[in-house]
């Protein structure tokens, strides 16, 4: 058989290649988890886009694609942690049967994401390090705040709205449960399953503040 003198082997896939080939279709969430993931080891202070990279097996270059810089990957793991926020509330709210019912269930639902997510509640409030005129991420915020809001006006939450003016009612209730859960994060109610004994404890009276 006579070979073709134009034919060429063509060269093997690299190691991060092969990753990027791997990840087509998903890289984006990849690095999400990636980036998560290293948030909860080492804090914001940690984060580099490059060992987000890493992790998810692409190049360093990778992540351009899909967020332009580390600015932009954090801001969608603060958008994905408000979108898992305004889950959970939508959940509990829709469980509940009264305004103080949802306002109550609300708060728990609140400061157990926190307990349980603590790198993309971090995020979240990290203002200097992420990119808030992001549309996605205004309408997953909104979103979240807003159930909060209908709550507390006893009114039922149509999805999709996005307030645009402050409501100090709930204003007031989102800074009680929004402390309770810092203070535990921070280490003020003491350590791990201490913290979670202690907001256990005082959970309840504090809700009692918000449905005054």
């Amino acid at each position: 058989m006579t070979r073709n003198l134009y034919s060429v082997k063509k060269p093997e896939a690299s190691p991060a290649g092969k990753a990027a080939a791997y990840h087509h279709g998903d890289l984006r969430a990849a690095l999400i988890q990636a980036a998560t993931a290293i948030l909860k080891e080492r804090g914001i202070d940690g984060f580099s886009l490059r060992e987000a990279a890493r992790r998810a097996g692409v190049s360093p270059a990778a992540p351009q694609h899909h967020f332009g810089d580390a600015r932009g990957l954090l801001t969608a793991v603060a958008t994905e942690g408000f979108r898992l926020l305004g889950e959970a509330l939508a959940r509990a709210d829709s469980a509940a049967a009264d305004r103080d019912g949802r306002i109550r269930g609300q708060g728990r639902a609140y400061v157990a994401f926190a307990l349980d997510h603590p790198a993309e509640f971090d995020t979240m409030w990290r203002c200097a390090r992420i990119d808030t005129s992001n549309a996605a991420y205004g309408a997953a915020a909104g979103q979240a705040f807003g159930l909060l809001r209908a709550a507390v006006a006893g009114i039922p939450f149509e999805g999709g709205q996005v307030p645009t003016a402050s409501d100090p009612k709930a204003i007031a209730c989102w800074s009680l449960v929004h402390g309770l859960a810092r203070l535990a994060l921070d280490g003020a109610l003491g350590p791990g399953e201490a913290a979670r004994g202690a907001i256990d404890a005082m959970l309840e009276p504090v809700l009692d503040c918000l449905t005054v």
